[in-house]
């Protein structure tokens, strides 16, 4: 593949400046998928960032990913908490995989503590608001390159 990535979010990850500035900053969804795509392109990935409040939704833009993209990135948000099916759909990509946070959920509400997907995704990034993103970015273009070595 080409250095392909994927970067998904799940639910409410689209009303960023708007929700919980305390926990999540004030950057909105648009100005984040800007961030992104101009850092991938600097590290030469090609980049798509996607975002749905639907689970099943997300469970298909996973599976699809097994066959367009050499690593992904995930905020699962909520779903992280509460989703087999996102896990299995997970489970099933066997490329790199990052997921990401903007706040630390182990700082959290009790309920927010488990992560339904850290055992099976490559690492994780809690905490460090929208930045983990970029440092996600980074991250996966080391493990693509070392894969492909």
């Amino acid at each position: 593949m080409n250095n392909k990535i994927i970067i998904i979010n799940g639910p409410n990850i689209n009303l960023l400046g708007e929700r919980e500035q305390s926990q999540y900053g004030s950057i909105t969804f648009d100005k984040l998928k800007m961030e992104c795509i101009a850092k991938s392109k600097e590290l030469g990935l090609s980049t798509e960032f996607v975002q749905s409040n639907v689970e099943g939704e997300l469970v298909n833009i996973i599976q699809h990913a097994r066959e367009k993209f050499d690593g992904m990135i995930i905020n699962a948000a909520a779903f992280t908490h509460t989703s087999v099916a996102i896990r299995d759909a997970l489970e099933i990509f066997k490329k790199p995989i990052i997921e990401v946070h903007i706040s630390n959920i182990y700082k959290r509400e009790e309920f927010r503590k488990k992560s339904l997907i850290s055992d099976v995704v490559t690492g994780g990034i809690f905490g460090l608001n929208t930045d983990g993103y970029i440092l996600a970015i980074i991250s996966m273009q080391k493990l693509i390159q070392n894969e492909n070595r």
